[in-house]
């Protein structure tokens, strides 16, 4: 198992990544604000999550 963790760790952050500006630019309609959310990752889908209203 200890082969696979440095891949799995890099595609987590990169899907966080991608899912948190497609989030934030769905939500906020702003580029800026989706590369913004895009460098903070999992932390603004969780945020998203709990304190957005859709």
């Amino acid at each position: 198992m200890e082969v696979y963790r440095p891949t799995i760790i890099k595609y987590g952050i990169g899907f966080g990544s991608a899912l948190a500006m497609a989030v934030s630019f769905t939500l906020n309609k702003s580029i800026l604000w989706a590369v913004i959310h895009g460098i903070l990752g999992w932390i603004y889908v969780i945020y998203a999550l709990l304190f957005k209203t859709y």
